[in-house]
C-alpha cells in the first residue's frame, strides 16, 4: 500500500505550524456491495475527514464518499487482522489494509484526527483559547435559551444592584474629594493674608472698633486685622449628615446584596449538582445501551456488509442471496483459472503402501465406526437408481450423471447427492489414493482455505480439520472429519477390484467449534471399481484397457440456514465441476506412470 505519510500517534504526526495532524493517503480495499465485493480504493485522511476515490489518478474528479470522524467509531475486526470498520450513525465503511501493520497505522492516524476535532482536546484549547474574552463570554451568554435566562434572572438583578451601589459610592467619594480640595485651598489663602498684616503699637490705634470693622481691640490690648473665617460650606457646601446616612445605606445594601448573591449561588450550585447527577446517570444508561448494542451488532452484522450473517430472518431476499453467491463463485472460478495458468505443479513422490495395508480394519478407537461406515456405503451407495422415484436426475453430461433426493429438516436443506462417472486410463486404486492423500489435496481442491491433519490414526485413517472459502453472504464453514481409505476384498473372482474412501464427521478436543465458522457435518464416500478389457493378442495391459467406474455420494448438513433454492443451485453447479476437475487431475498425474492396481 503506497502512502503519502505515516501516522502512529506521535508528535511527528502533527504539523508544527498549524498544530493539525498531517494528511494520510493510500490504497485500502473497501467493501462495495454483495455483487462486486472488495475493491481497491484511494483513501485520504485529512482535516478530520476520511474520503475515498476510485484511484489516486482520479482525485481531480472529486471523492466518491466521505465521513466526518468527530463521532466515528473505529472497530478492528475480531478475526481478520487486516480489516477495520468505521461507522458513523447508520453509515458503515468496511476497509482492509495490506497487512496488520498498515491497519494499525491507519487506525492510529484516524484516532489522532478524531481526537483533534472539536473543542474537547488540549490542542484545540490552545488554538481557540486566545480568542476567549469577556466579550465572547457575554455573547455566549446572550445566546442562551429563554429558560436559562429566567433561572438566572434574580442573580442578574442583584448584580445590577451592585453596579448601582458602586456608582453611588463613586459619586460620594468624588464629592468628598472636591470638598477636601476646597478646604485646602481656603486654608492656604487665609495663611497668605495673615502674613501681610503689619502689627502696630497699641497707642497708635484706636481701641474702639472702627466703623468699617477693619480692626478690633483684643483683650490683651493688641489689634488684629479682621479676616472673615473661611467657611467650607460657603466654599462648597455639603451635607455631612445626609452623606453619612447615604454611605451607611449604600454599604448596608452592598452587604445585603452580596449575602443574597451568595445564597443564590449556593442554590444554583445545588441545582447544577442535581443536573450533573442526572446527566451522569443518563450517561451511564447510554453507555450500557451502547455496550448492549455493540454486542448485538456482533451477533447481527450490519445489513449489506461483508459480515452479514445468513439466517431464516435474513433481510436479503432469495434472489439477492442467489445473485451474491453466484457472483462470489464466479470470482472464485476466475481466480482459480488464473492460478492454474500461472501454477507450475511440483511433482510429489508420495509412496503408495501395498494394497494389503489398506485392506486391514485397524485397531484405533474409531475402527468400529469406520467399519460400520464402509459396510453401509457398500450396501446402499452402489444400489442402482433405476425405479427409485425419490432420486431425481439433475445433471447428465456424457458419462456423468448426478442425482438428488430432496430432504429438509427444521428448514435446513439436507439433500443427499449421488453421482456416477466413468474415467478411462486410471484405476480405482489411483483415484482413491489421490482423493485421500492430504499431501496433494490443495492441488485439486479449490474450495479449501486451509486444512491440517489433526491426528493420524493409522496408515489408512486420519482426522482432518479444514475451513472452506467463504461465499458471501453465507457464513464461512469448517469441517472436522475422519478420512479412511479401504481396499474392499472380493467375495468371488468375478467381482471388480474395488476401493473406497469414506469421510465422516467426528469430534476432537484439538479442533473445537468456534464463533468464526459454522461447523458443517458430512458423510461422504467415493467408491471406485476398476474394469479391465482384455488386450488384443499377447499385448500387455495398458491404460487404454482400463476403465474406472466412480460412485460418489454426499450427505452434507450445512450447519445453518440458507435459502433452499440457493443450496440446491450451488450443489447442481459445483458437484459436476468438482468431479471433472478431480478426475482430470488424476488422469494428468498418472500419464506415463506404471499402472497401480
Amino acid at each position: 500500500m503506497s502512502e503519502k505519510s505515516s501516522s502512529s500517534g506521535s508528535d511527528e504526526d502533527v504539523d508544527p505550524e498549524s498544530g493539525q495532524p498531517v494528511e494520510l493517503g493510500g490504497v485500502l480495499s473497501k467493501w462495495t456491495n454483495y455483487i462486486h465485493g472488495w475493491q481497491d480504493r484511494w483513501v485520504v485522511l485529512k482535516n478530520n475527514t476520511l474520503s475515498y476515490y476510485k484511484s489516486e489518478d482520479e482525485r481531480e474528479y472529486g471523492c466518491r464518499g466521505s465521513l466526518c470522524l468527530s463521532k466515528a467509531v473505529i472497530t478492528p475486526h475480531e478475526f481478520d487482522e487486516c480489516r477495520f470498520d468505521i461507522s458513523v450513525n447508520d453509515s458503515v465503511w468496511y476497509l482492509r489494509a495490506e497487512d496488520p501493520e498498515h491497519r494499525l497505522q491507519w487506525i492510529e492516524s484516524i484516532e489522532l484526527h478524531r481526537a483533534e476535532s472539536g473543542y474537547g482536546s488540549e490542542t484545540s484549547l490552545r488554538r481557540h483559547g486566545s480568542m476567549l474574552s469577556l466579550t465572547s463570554a457575554a455573547s455566549a451568554l446572550s445566546a442562551t435559551s429563554t429558560s436559562s435566562f429566567k433561572k438566572g434572572h434574580s442573580l442578574r438583578e442583584k448584580l445590577a444592584e451592585m453596579e448601582t451601589f458602586r456608582d453611588i459610592l463613586c459619586r460620594q467619594v468624588d464629592t468628598l474629594q472636591k470638598y477636601f480640595d476646597s478646604c485646602a485651598d481656603a486654608v492656604s489663602k487665609d495663611e497668605f493674608q495673615r502674613d501681610r498684616v503689619v502689627e502696630e503699637d497699641e497707642d497708635d490705634f484706636p481701641t474702639t472698633t472702627r466703623p468699617d470693622g477693619d480692626y478690633l481691640h483684643n483683650n490683651n490690648g493688641s489689634k488684629e486685622k479682621l479676616f472673615p473665617p473661611a467657611s467650607p460650606k460657603g466654599i462648597n457646601g455639603i451635607d455631612f449628615k445626609g452623606e453619612a446616612i447615604t454611605f451607611k445605606a449604600t454599604t448596608a445594601g452592598i452587604l445585603s446584596t452580596l449575602s443574597h448573591c451568595i445564597e443564590l449561588m449556593v442554590k444554583r450550585e445545588d441545582s447544577w449538582q442535581k443536573r450533573l447527577d442526572k446527566e451522569l446517570e443518563k450517561r451511564r444508561r447510554v453507555e450500557d445501551a451502547y455496550k448492549s448494542a455493540m454486542n448485538e451488532l456482533k451477533k447481527k452484522s450490519h445489513y449489506g456488509g461483508p459480515d452479514y450473517e445468513e439466517g431464516p430472518n435474513s433481510l436479503i431476499n432469495e434472489d439477492e442471496f442467489f445473485d451474491a453467491v453466484e457472483a462470489a463463485l464466479d470470482r472464485q472460478d476466475k481466480i482459480e483459472e488464473q492460478c492454474q495458468s500461472e501454477k507450475v505443479r511440483i511433482p510429489r513422490l508420495t509412496p503408495v503402501p501395498p494394497g494389503d495395508v489398506y485392506s486391514t480394519i485397524g485397531t484405533h478407537r474409531f475402527a468400529t465406526k469406520v467399519e460400520e461406515m464402509v459396510q453401509n456405503h457398500m450396501t446402499y451407495s452402489l444400489q442402482d437408481m433405476g425405479g427409485d422415484a425419490n432420486w431425481q436426475l439433475v445433471i447428465e453430461e456424457g458419462e456423468m450423471k448426478v442425482y438428488r433426493r430432496e430432504v429438509e429438516e427444521n428448514g435446513i436443506v439436507l439433500d443427499p447427492l449421488k453421482a456416477t462417472h466413468a474415467v478411462k486410463g486410471v484405476t480405482g486404486h489411483e483415484v482413491c489414493h489421490y482423493f485421500w492423500d492430504t499431501a496433494v489435496r490443495l492441488d485439486w481442491e479449490t474450495t479449501i482455505e486451509n486444512f491440517n491433519v489433526v491426528e493420524t490414526l493409522s496408515d489408512n485413517a486420519v482426522i482432518v480439520y479444514q475451513t472452506h472459502k467463504r461465499v458471501w453472504p453465507a457464513s464461512q464453514r469448517d469441517v472436522l472429519y475422519l478420512s479412511a481409505i479401504r481396499k474392499i476384498l472380493a467375495t468371488n473372482e468375478n467381482d471388480p477390484d474395488t476401493w473406497l474412501v469414506c469421510n465422516f464427521s467426528v469430534d476432537h478436543d484439538n479442533a473445537l467449534p468456534t464463533n468464526r465458522c459454522v461447523r458443517a457435518k458430512i458423510n461422504v464416500a467415493m467408491i471406485c471399481q476398476t474394469l479391465v478389457s482384455p488386450p488384443e493378442g499377447d499385448k500387455e495391459i495398458s491404460r487404454d484397457n482400463i476403465l474406472c467406474k466412480i460412485t460418489y455420494v454426499a450427505n452434507v448438513n450445512p450447519g445453518g440456514w440458507a435459502p433452499a433454492s440457493v443450496l440446491r443451485a450451488v450443489a447442481k453447479r459445483e458437484y459436476p465441476k468438482f468431479l471433472k476437475r478431480f478426475t482430470s487431475y488424476v488422469q494428468e498425474k498418472t500419464v506415463g506412470k506404471p499402472i497401480l492396481f
